[in-house]
């Protein structure tokens, strides 16, 4: 009968246990679910904060093209960013001063680490003197990100950085903007 007992005890223990397990799974899956939500809402408001810069800078472009029409100055084409505001597309010999300082920075970070493993945007975040907090560490990675989506970085699968192979040869060349 003791054997019945101490039977009927481990299986009640199980059943606490797998409750637990249970409960926990569906907690991961809620703050899943919340963080997914979370995620979504950075990335919308880090695209229009992106696209406004974009519009404001086309503005201003095009009001300064119109400005020079009407004092009938040599017209010089109006770029389709400006300086520090937007990340513009890489190409050969774009200077790395047309970018943010922020970008500058982790584009130099990178650049001095060329030939070395790619790194995580925490390890990125940490030069600059950031304190690596969630929200610090996001912020590199949105950059890093569009770094990488116009060319001046490589993003790997696994989401660490690398330099890419144009910017690297030429971050501090040309004229500063």
């Amino acid at each position: 009968m003791r054997g019945g007992v101490d039977l009927g005890l481990l299986e009640a223990r199980e059943a606490v246990a797998r409750e637990r397990v249970e409960d926990l799974r569906e907690a991961a899956r809620r703050a899943a679910t919340v963080l997914e939500a979370a995620e979504i809402e950075l990335d919308r408001r880090v695209i229009a904060r992106e696209e406004l810069v974009e519009a404001l800078a086309v503005s201003v472009a095009e009001t300064t093209a119109v400005t020079e029409t009407e004092a009938e100055e040599e017209s010089v084409p109006a770029p389709a960013w400006l300086p520090g505001t937007t990340v513009p597309p890489w190409q050969e010999g774009l200077p790395a001063t047309a970018l943010a300082p922020d970008c500058q920075r982790i584009l130099s970070m990178l650049a001095d680490r060329s030939g070395q493993e790619p790194v995580r945007a925490k390890e990125i975040a940490v030069v600059p003197g950031l304190e690596p907090t969630p929200a610090k560490v996001e912020g590199v990675r949105s950059k890093a990100r569009r770094l990488a989506e116009r060319g001046w970085l490589v993003q790997e699968a696994s989401g660490m950085f690398s330099a890419g192979c144009g910017p690297v040869a030429g971050p501090a060349g040309g004229s500063s903007a």
